[in-house]
């Protein structure tokens, strides 16, 4: 019988792959050596744990003497490698461990295979002529998807984060081994997964969890735990965003109001300083912003002396460049002017069309975000995918974080560096956790 090494079969991937090649491969004695740091769980394989064709191994793919002696006590025919620091916040906090693992311990690895297969280049010893070192990678060290949206194996190598540069760095050393060696080599650059196995606190599998228990799904429950309160309302039919000052008429009573879309991101120095000095409109308060498609968006037209003209909603042949992104500012009236709208040719209450409202009043005021803020609409896969390459680079690059509620709360002095430090406890396995508790630290 062959034996196979495959690392990490205790982490998420790993472990739905170890059941698997152990049902489909009876000719193999599964070998799985993990170390079993959080992400690992002997729990994982469970379904595996007393199998005649399984093995577990506890240990580190950087102890070098380990490693051979485990290729010398199994004599191993293949290896699968998924073992590896994978966790991009943690990598910027602490790149030490991932280019031990992922770099050194990838070398031991493959090194020790090399030995044992191999007596000298392109030779093979009898008995694993037929052996391959399958490495396990990651797509990350293509670095940011580009206008395509898609990698192919062609695309260079352009890591942004200590992690994937160390994805990187291993991937050239087994690719150094096919071409110095003749090795038997194969590298898999995975995009990322989920599925049965993952870690509880990752996003979907809660989601997931609790949508199938019937139980509520997490957002930020009442707002207390940040020094807010946060109330929630229905909307049942997309009927406009202008419906919003309709449904939440008894929250907003006599006051002001703003309302923010939720897949509107936006980025920039100064911007919490220039939404707090419009949070106390008299009419209505919105913003422009230079895009390429404006056809996406309601549209402000200017004259040569700035005067607004006109506002569109998603014209076909839009009068500007200008976009008005999803943050606005009214006074008190809005509640009436939404009510009394009519839905426009799409069936929908157009936040357009309260504008113009203010703007035939004379009471809107329009402001060009400069060139150095983002603005992100993330309404499509294509900004979506966008968006998201956006935030990873600017916290990979400048070891900050975007969006973070928690930050933003004890920055506005909502809650108290104790009560920051409870926020962050639970979530101290991530590098958000770190993020939240360096700031008090």
């Amino acid at each position: 019988m062959k034996h196979i090494l495959v690392t990490g079969g205790a982490g998420f991937i790993g472990a739905n792959f170890v059941p698997y090649f152990i049902e489909n491969n009876s000719e193999y004695h599964l070998v799985n050596l993990d170390l079993l740091t959080y992400a690992g769980n002997l729990e994982n394989v469970s379904e595996v744990e007393n199998h005649s064709r399984y093995t577990f191994v506890q240990g580190d793919i950087c102890d070098r003497n380990f490693i051979e002696e485990l290729f010398q006590k199994y004599q191993f025919h293949d290896v699968i490698h998924f073992a590896a620091e994978s966790h991009v916040d943690n990598s910027i906090s602490g790149p030490e461990a991932f280019i031990k693992t992922n770099v050194l311990g990838t070398f031991n690895l493959l090194d020790s295979a090399r030995k044992l297969w191999m007596s000298a280049p392109n030779q093979y010893n009898a008995g694993f002529e037929n052996s391959r070192f399958h490495h396990v990678s990651t797509d990350e060290v293509y670095g940011t998807l580009g206008e395509t949206g898609l990698f192919e194996e062609t695309t260079p190598y352009a890591p942004n984060s200590p992690y994937s540069a160390s994805k990187a760095g291993s991937d050239m050393i087994v690719r150094s081994y096919f071409h110095t060696y003749g090795m038997n080599v194969v590298t898999t650059n995975c995009s990322n997964n989920y599925g049965p196995k993952q870690h509880n606190e990752k996003l979907i599998p809660t989601i997931i969890r609790k949508a199938i228990s019937g139980e509520n799904i997490p957002i930020y429950g009442d707002g207390k735990a940040l020094g807010c309160k946060f109330e929630y309302a229905v909307q049942e039919n997309p009927n406009g965003l202008a419906e919003a000052f309709i449904i939440g008429k008894a929250f907003i009573g006599n006051d002001k109001v703003a309302l923010i879309l939720g897949d509107n991101i936006f980025y920039g120095t100064g911007l919490a300083e220039l939404l707090q000095e419009n949070s106390n409109p008299n009419g209505g308060i919105v913003y422009a912003y230079h895009v390429h498609d404006p056809e996406r968006y309601g549209v402000v037209e200017f004259d040569n002396s700035g005067k607004v003209l006109s506002i569109e909603e998603k014209p076909t042949h839009p009068k500007s460049n200008f976009a008005v992104p999803g943050i606005y500012f009214y006074d008190n009236q809005v509640v009436e002017i939404a009510a009394n709208i009519k839905p426009s040719h799409r069936g929908e209450l157009e936040i357009t069309d309260v504008n113009k409202v203010y703007l035939e009043q004379g009471n809107l005021k329009v402001s060009i975000l400069d060139r150095g803020t983002a603005w992100l609409d993330t309404g499509t896969f294509q900004s979506l995918m966008q968006a998201g390459q956006f935030v990873q680079v600017i916290e990979e690059r400048q070891g900050l974080k975007i969006g973070a509620i928690e930050e933003a709360a004890y920055k506005m002095g909502f809650i108290s560096s104790d009560q920051l430090k409870k926020l962050a406890e639970p979530l101290l396995k991530s590098g958000y956790g770190k993020h939240l508790m360096s700031l008090v630290s």
